[in-house]
């Protein structure tokens, strides 16, 4: 995929380039370019929200002066008189431009402009013989020369490559991705006040550590010149954010990006956002109704509604999430089988071996039991669902259930079939948490690249005290896909990771 590939032929699109270049010369020899001394004034969309209602008489009436500027996304170039459609961050507004008006000078010059020139105007509010508000321009300056080409007005961008690599355009071209991004923005404005609401403080902890840990995943390394030792960007901000539980700070919560070295994918992104938060003398159950306030009010904020659709099917926050253990969740997607045999790791593997699901030899029951629900059960949790009761063998953060020590007090969120939240009651017990420690290091001795890492320090902070507490993980990128309709992960991020082109 190449740069000229925007719905023009490369050939055409290198005699564009060449003209434009010719004409921003002929700017550069003529006077001053790229001027920043034009003062804008108003926005488009303010433009219409205060003056969008009067008629063609009471705009001759009461006269409304208006300095404006954007980027020309239509023109239309007539005799003595033209139109070009003038666009900024909020809206549109029609620009009427006569020779009479602006001058001979200024009105040959603009008939030399481009679509995709950045203009000032200056002139009056008057309504068109159709009725549409416009600006009758007594001024009009170019201010920034476009010298690459827009896509075709009616298709747009229609590469979704063009669109992730090339997002200034896709910005230029495509309202709807707009939208979605400011969506993005006041649904984590919406979190972030919420939590602040609550007691909780926003903290930042650090992206770069010296030992990866606080989730399961692959890292990326980088190295630290004047120190001399390998850095890892954070694959999650948890035991940081746990010091600072130790340390006194009851109530925190980061909303930051984490790196993981693994695969791409419509859900997930190499970067990606995440708001964990934590709270001393909490557990599990109370998070589990707290991510669901969360969530709750960050829709009735972006949306104004707690019932929406997403991909064509209805995802309803008015009423409570459904709640299943794992191996309930399970049995209810893959109903021939039993309780007695998903506590069997024979019959486990045989049944994943026949799924062709890939299975490492050192899994045991509480693994073989999270892939069986990877399988069978993930992607049919459409509605909001809680799932609880996760082994201790795949939760090594997560403190033991009192009922069955095998399990742990934790839960996942999942939604449209993919996971948002992942919470528990958090590990407190420093001997436990440096023999969970030992047994992921000894994975990660034989082949484990995901397993964690003995965190020493961590450790020490535990043998100080740590409040009983719960903490939760929630993605936001997968959020805003929900809240957006976004199918795909890269819908949502800015600027996604891609391929060298």
């Amino acid at each position: 995929m190449s740069e000229n590939s925007i719905n023009i032929p490369a050939q055409d699109e290198n005699h564009i380039i060449a003209e434009r270049r010719a004409k921003l010369a002929e700017w550069r020899a003529n006077g001053k370019i790229y001027p920043n001394d034009f003062k804008r004034e108003i926005e488009a969309g303010e433009i219409f929200e205060r003056h969008g209602q009067k008629s063609g008489e009471e705009l001759t009436a009461s006269p409304v002066e208006a300095r404006i500027a954007g980027r020309i996304l239509l023109k239309r170039v007539m005799g003595k008189a033209s139109f070009a459609t003038l666009s900024d961050f909020s809206g549109r507004l029609q620009l009427y431009v006569a020779r009479d008006k602006v001058g001979e000078d200024t009105y040959a010059a603009f008939k030399r402009w481009d679509i995709g020139d950045i203009v000032g105007a200056a002139g009056l509010l008057f309504r068109t013989k159709t009725g549409e508000l416009s600006l009758q321009c007594a001024e009009i300056r170019l201010l920034s020369k476009s010298l690459r080409p827009l896509p075709e007005k009616f298709h747009g961008l229609t590469d979704p490559e063009q669109k992730y690599r090339m997002r200034y355009l896709d910005l230029i071209m495509n309202a709807p991705a707009r939208e979605a991004f400011i969506a993005r923005s006041r649904i984590v404005q919406s979190i972030r006040d919420f939590m602040i609401g609550r007691g909780f403080l926003e903290v930042e902890t650090p992206m770069m550590h010296p030992i990866p840990g606080g989730a399961a995943a692959r890292p990326f390394v980088t190295r630290h010149n004047a120190l001399d030792m390998p850095l890892y960007l954070r694959i999650a901000p948890e035991l940081y954010l746990k010091r600072l539980i130790v340390g006194g700070f009851e109530k925190v919560f980061e909303m930051n990006r984490n790196f993981r070295n693994e695969g791409m994918s419509p859900r997930h992104n190499p970067e990606f956002t995440m708001m964990e938060f934590y709270e001393a003398y909490s557990e599990y159950q109370k998070l589990m109704d707290f991510t669901e306030e969360i969530l709750r009010h960050a829709a009735r904020f972006a949306l104004g509604k707690e019932c929406f659709e997403y991909q064509g099917r209805t995802i309803d926050f008015s009423k409570p999430f459904e709640r299943l253990t794992l191996t309930r969740a399970i049995m209810k997607h893959h109903p021939r089988c039993t309780e007695e045999q998903l506590s069997d790791p024979s019959w486990l593997r045989a049944e994943l071996i026949a799924m062709n699901a890939k299975i490492k030899p050192e899994m045991e029951v509480g693994a073989l039991q999270l892939l069986m629900f990877e399988e069978t059960a993930e992607a049919q949790l459409w509605k909001p669902t809680f799932v609880v009761g996760y082994p201790s063998e795949v939760s090594p953060l997560a403190r033991r259930s009192d009922e069955n020590p095998l399990l742990t007090d934790r839960f996942e969120l999942f939604i449209a079939g993919r996971e948002i939240a992942n919470g528990f009651s958090e590990l407190n017990d420093p001997e436990d948490q440096a023999e969970r420690f030992l047994a992921q290091a000894k994975a990660k001795d034989t082949g484990d690249e995901e397993a964690m890492y003995y965190d020493a320090d961590y450790i020490r902070a535990l043998e100080y005290g740590m409040p009983p507490s719960g903490g939760c993980g929630i993605g936001i990128d997968r959020f805003v896909m929900l809240l957006t309709d976004s199918a795909n992960i890269r819908d949502v991020i800015l600027f996604p990771q891609m391929r060298p082109e």
